[in-house]
């Protein structure tokens, strides 16, 4: 192999493991990258960032790795939102397009549902948000 290919088949090495760790939350969003919506059972189970405030939710069922208490949209990891949830208290929720979206890291009988039926506090902008089912 000449040196041109030998620089071609290390460039589509680099492409497939650059890939291949999008594909494993070493890309994409914030909140992709702090697993926001995933199932916990403790705050350890959510990955943080210094002064991100992620928790485990234990209020949904399965748990949900997010953040209680914002005030908008600027206080929640990118590629989420804040939401105004039924029970009157504000949380970080994962945006989506749909429901697959919601449910990488959440097991089937917990599953959250991506719906467009909710009180976004910075307004809905035609976005939909993965909505944990309640209870615990």
């Amino acid at each position: 192999m000449n040196d041109r290919g030998v620089v071609v088949f290390g460039l589509l090495v680099l492409a497939y493991a650059m890939a291949g760790a999008a594909a494993c939350g070493g890309g994409g969003t914030q909140a992709d990258r702090l697993g926001v919506g995933a199932q916990c059972a403790i705050d350890g189970d959510c990955q943080d960032e210094p002064d991100a405030g992620q928790r485990c939710l234990l209020q949904f069922k399965g748990g949900y790795c997010g953040i209680q208490a914002c005030t908008g949209d600027a206080t929640c990891p990118a590629g989420s939102a804040c939401v105004l949830h039924s029970d009157g208290i504000n949380y970080c929720f994962r945006i989506c397009i749909d429901k697959p979206e919601c449910n990488r890291h959440r097991a089937l009988d917990n599953e959250a549902n991506c719906s467009s039926n909710v009180t976004f506090v910075d307004g809905a902008n035609n976005r939909k948000a993965c909505v944990p089912p309640s209870g615990s």
